[in-house]
């Protein structure tokens, strides 16, 4: 089990013990207001404020928050200005990361950043040092409970998904971005509740790192998300079973 589909699981594990659903809102807030405000209102005609609803939805976010991020944006027009910045770089122990901002102060956020990995090790890198080893795929997971392999498989191949993998305890769903919508209508169809659904960046290629290492790049990946202005991380790494 590698990169995305790792740390994921990890999360998914730790979610019952982590406190920290009022930030893991205001992240989905601010990535729905912004995806409001350059693409217009309507999720219909949306792609990405689509994407982000229904990831919102998926981390139980009520409705009425959603639409009070939405309606910030087109009715006051009184929303932070933020700007979206990728900063690419390696763990302590060579794995790439990628890291999705969202602030409105990039000097703040670029300090914070350059800490966190003075004190976890590694090192901030040039554009496309590491860019290059990911493909943003539509990620979406299914709690194993909720459906047999054979029906979640045909369900989701037929709305377009390109794959379709054991996850641990879920799972995992991959496809091209513009399938998404066809993926989340066909489970919703189903009446399957997802675990997760996002746009996510897929490593192409793994580095295999020890228990030790493994342990220093996930408390790095942790502080990283910790950051308000960090929306996401991703990284290439792989631990043998």
């Amino acid at each position: 089990m590698s990169g995305h589909s790792k740390w994921s699981t990890i999360k998914r594990k730790k979610g019952a013990l982590d406190q920290k659903r009022s930030k893991v809102f205001g992240k989905l807030i601010r990535e729905i207001s912004v995806a409001a405000r350059l693409g217009g209102p309507d999720p219909e005609s949306n792609a990405r404020l689509r994407a982000a609803v229904a990831t919102a939805r998926t981390e139980n976010m009520p409705m009425e928050n959603i639409k009070r991020a939405i309606e910030k944006v087109t009715g006051s027009g009184a929303a932070e200005d933020y700007v979206e910045v990728v900063y690419e770089a390696y763990g302590p122990s060579g794995a790439a990361i990628l890291i999705d901002v969202m602030t409105d102060n990039k000097n703040r956020t670029a300090g914070e950043i350059r800490h966190i990995f003075t004190r976890h090790g590694g090192n901030l890198g040039s554009s496309n040092c590491v860019a290059w080893m990911f493909e943003r795929k539509a990620y979406i997971t299914v709690d194993k409970s909720l459906a047999a392999e054979d029906k979640l498989m045909e369900i989701v191949l037929e709305a377009g998904a390109d794959d379709m993998k054991d996850g641990d305890d879920v799972w995992e769903i991959y496809s091209a971005p513009e399938k998404f919508d066809a993926i989340i209508q066909a489970l919703e169809k189903a009446k399957i509740n997802t675990v997760e659904a996002k746009i996510a960046k897929v490593p192409e290629n793994t580095t295999t790192l020890s228990e030790k290492e493994a342990d220093k790049l996930m408390n790095l990946l942790d502080a990283l998300e910790d950051l308000d202005d960090v929306q996401n991380v991703w990284s290439n790494f792989d631990i043998a079973e």
